[in-house]
């Protein structure tokens, strides 16, 4: 009785499913929906690399000097390898990346024309008798390029794509050199946050100090924090690592804007103790260590000491962002 069953259960032969043409087998599915998505990205990459070639070629000159620049200058060494790192960074997105969308033709008209502003606002300086300094010259030209790229981008593959892609796109934006306006208001900034970070250091450790602006009177001798002691490369290297972290590894936009934000109050106290230290060398070794190696070359060591607190911040908020997971399952 029970083999009956089993048998009157089974299903009956017969022929396979038409395929809606007549008859006959269904035909194997399709290609992988990966294969599909290179078959319809893969033209637009390649006018990708066309406008790219045409602009670095219409850009040769300003390239070639924001090259030199990021060779020469301590404060822009990053500028080279930021495009191997967006690079890198778009490849890891490669997978995610939805094929089929149409241009997105108001972002790219508002960033084409950014682009073109930008580059016919220069050469009507230069007509004007306006004569910028080299970093300012290389900051419009650079932003003008990028303008261009992205608007491109915006073009050919359209915003879906774009949006998945926009931390390598605005990652880009760390080649521009900040104008000379914008990087002495942000020196100054550091200067004054270092001068009093210093300051409150030695008044903790018990140390006679008389602050007056960014100078530090010490018994024995006066110290001033001077511009090239504001740390502003090393500031901005600790938030290109922060950002790049909190890309990779939190998942959270506050997460990550935390992490971020945190580099402004780490970065003045890093550079505070540098000062606070070299000041107890001058004071209990001796006046000369004003000109010792831990003064010129010590920021290395600094900048290795700061991301100490800057991993257990970034520690404690992927346990937090794992905890909220948990919760909210």
């Amino acid at each position: 009785m029970i083999d009956s069953v089993r048998e009157a259960r089974a299903p009956l032969p017969g022929p396979l499913p038409s395929d809606g043409r007549g008859g006959g087998q269904l035909s194997e599915a399709g290609p992988p929906a990966h294969e599909a998505s290179r078959a319809i990205l893969g033209p637009r990459a390649g006018g990708l690399v066309a406008l790219v070639i045409l602009l670095t070629v219409s850009f040769s000159r300003p390239l070639y000097d924001l090259a030199q620049l990021s060779l020469h200058n301590g404060m822009y060494s990053h500028i080279l390898l930021i495009p191997c790192v967006s690079l890198y960074l778009a490849w890891l997105k490669k997978g995610e990346l939805a094929p089929g969308t149409g241009p997105a033709w108001r972002p790219a008209a508002l960033l084409l024309s950014a682009g073109l502003l930008t580059l016919a606002g220069y050469w009507l300086g230069l007509r004007s008798g306006w004569r910028p300094e080299t970093v300012d010259y290389l900051a419009l030209m650079a932003l003008s390029y990028l303008c261009l790229l992205l608007g491109g981008g915006f073009a050919l593959f359209g915003a879906v794509t774009l949006h998945t892609l926009a931390f390598p796109a605005a990652f880009l934006f760390f080649t521009v050199p900040f104008p000379d306006f914008v990087y002495r208001r942000i020196e100054d900034f550091l200067q004054q946050g270092s001068a009093e970070a210093a300051y409150w250091f030695l008044k903790l450790s018990g140390t006679p100090v008389f602050r007056q602006g960014t100078e530090l009177q010490l018994p024995g001798f006066g110290l001033e924090v001077a511009p090239e002691c504001s740390g502003i490369h090393s500031s901005l290297v600790l938030l290109i690592t922060s950002l790049l972290a909190g890309h990779l590894l939190l998942r959270s936009r506050w997460s990550k804007a935390v992490l971020a934000l945190a580099v402004i109050p780490l970065g003045i106290v890093r550079n505070g103790l540098r000062i606070f230290t070299l000041g107890q060398l001058c004071i209990h070794v001796s006046p000369a260590m004003i000109n010792s190696d831990l003064h010129r070359r010590g920021g290395p060591l600094f900048f290795a000491i700061s991301l100490t607190p800057l991993f257990f911040l970034l520690l404690f908020l992927r346990k937090l962002e794992h905890q909220q997971e948990r919760g909210s399952v």
